[in-house]
């Protein structure tokens, strides 16, 4: 029997899944996508829909959606992992605003494929409260609204809220201020990939599930059922690529944790807020996030899971009792009208963080070998944006998205154990480290802004 992650967006799905059959024979198609999560199948879908003649098929170890796509926090957020001034350094200023330009077009273009292929995926546009709760987290978030300023970006992208008119969207404890940026929508990641998963088969893409990829080389995808010939073949595994052979360095996978409430009454969702659901989160180095869900759950999620040695990814790492009982501390202390409600879910999942915190994608017209990946938890809008760039370079067309900085951008590896094991956990430990510096001095800390070289710019 096939197992099915232990998350709220699995259990709400409105469909008990069935795998299609695992590949059995060798097989040759123009594309083979290896990873059916949001990279594999948005490629798959925009092929599809480009070329219905192409011959497509997606690889994928356990059921479409398994990975993070599924179990994600469900933020479609204009977000990305490298900062403006990163990207500008890559390229320039204009093509740092082209790809942040891409990235804001890109949730729309969401919302606009759910409703034309009719996938009932809980979206709301709601966008992102960042709060800040104390001195220093007020100081990072004046400081990213005046950087916003000096790139040209006004206040109809990111703007600065009062104590009362932050507290007016979410009625959390030691509100100073926010930021807001209308650029985020609420969605149910379950839902829309597992309807992706649909939509893809119906436009003849070939889909094997319970199939796991051993090995990729130039034009070709080895499973234990068959080796797959391709022209191209696709690397969409993201916290998945080190369990491939020969690529355990190319991302480190890292977990993140999240808890859900049970659905709470219209009389608790007044006195909270997030009216619109809007995604929250606040200016704390360890990130958090949280969004009202379509049926009025709270989901809460946060990093602080330990990395585990030689980029291990494995079902026991999903759940994390220590940290889930700390998210759920944390968010009663920031919305203590939680305060006696039953918590449902708590799930976990791995995410993909390249060495220097840049998520690229790209084609190797060599060797056929295509990737996409390293999207340190800004996944859910990247991965439509890199489907449809992978369409392009796929197709051989010079399109606005193949010029975007992060096209074939190539991060190093990450140092071999057991460094790559004591450099990340060490990681973690200073950014909860620099978040109590922080509630002791109340100015801002000076282990994050020592760490802060080693994070790519970020």
């Amino acid at each position: 029997m096939t197992r099915l992650p232990d998350s709220l967006w699995w259990d709400t799905l409105g469909e008990t899944p069935t795998p299609t059959p695992p590949l059995d024979g060798d097989l040759d198609v123009d594309v083979a996508i290896v990873g059916a999560g949001f990279t594999g199948l948005w490629t798959a879908y925009y092929l599809a829909t480009a070329r219905p003649d192409l011959r497509v098929a997606v690889l994928e170890k356990e059921l479409a959606g398994f990975g993070a796509s599924g179990r994600n926090g469900g933020w479609s957020s204009a977000l990305l992992p490298s900062s403006l001034d990163t990207l500008a350094r890559d390229a320039d200023r204009a093509g740092a605003l082209d790809f942040h330009a891409a990235m804001r077009a890109s949730v729309d273009e969401i919302i606009r494929v759910t409703t034309a292929e009719g996938i009932d995926a809980g979206i709301a546009k709601g966008g992102t409260l960042v709060l800040a709760r104390s001195a220093a987290q007020e100081i990072r978030a004046r400081a990213e609204v005046e950087d916003a300023r000096r790139w040209g970006r006004g206040p109809d992208e990111l703007a600065w809220l009062d104590a009362d008119q932050a507290r007016s969207r979410l009625a959390a404890t030691d509100v100073r201020g926010a930021t807001y940026t209308p650029d985020c929508a609420a969605i149910h990641p379950g839902r829309l990939v597992r309807g992706l998963a649909r939509i893809v088969q119906e436009r003849g893409v070939a889909l094997y599930e319970q199939t796991p990829v051993t090995r990729i080389a130039p034009h070709l995808a080895e499973t234990p059922g068959g080796t797959v010939t391709a022209d191209v073949v696709v690397r969409a595994t993201e916290g998945y690529t080190p369990t491939i052979a020969g690529l355990k360095r190319v991302v480190a996978p890292i977990h993140s944790l999240i808890v859900a409430t049970e659905p709470l009454p219209a009389s608790l969702w007044e006195e909270i807020g997030l009216r619109h659901r809007e995604t929250f989160s606040d200016q704390r180095h360890l990130v958090v996030y949280g969004q009202r869900t379509a049926d009025d759950r709270l989901v809460f999620g946060g990093r602080g899971a330990p990395y585990h040695l030689g980029s291990k990814v494995a079902p026991e790492h999903d759940s994390h009792p220590k940290v889930h009982a700390a998210l759920r501390r944390e968010i009663v202390a920031m919305l203590p009208q939680l305060t006696g409600v039953r918590f449902t879910h708590a799930w976990g999942g791995a995410l993909g963080v390249a060495r220097d915190w840049h998520a690229s994608v790209g084609l190797d017209q060599s060797t056929g070998l295509a990737w996409a990946g390293g999207y340190v938890g800004d996944g859910v809008t990247t991965t439509n944006l890199a489907g449809r760039t992978l369409r392009d370079l796929i197709l051989g067309q010079d399109t606005e998205l193949t010029g975007l900085p992060w096209v074939g951008h190539r991060s190093r590896r990450w140092e071999p154990e057991p460094l790559r094991w004591l450099g990340v956990n060490a990681g973690l430990q200073a950014l909860t480290a620099a978040d109590g510096e922080e509630r002791l001095t109340g100015r801002p800390s000076i282990v994050a802004r020592a760490m802060a070289p080693l994070l790519g710019g970020h």
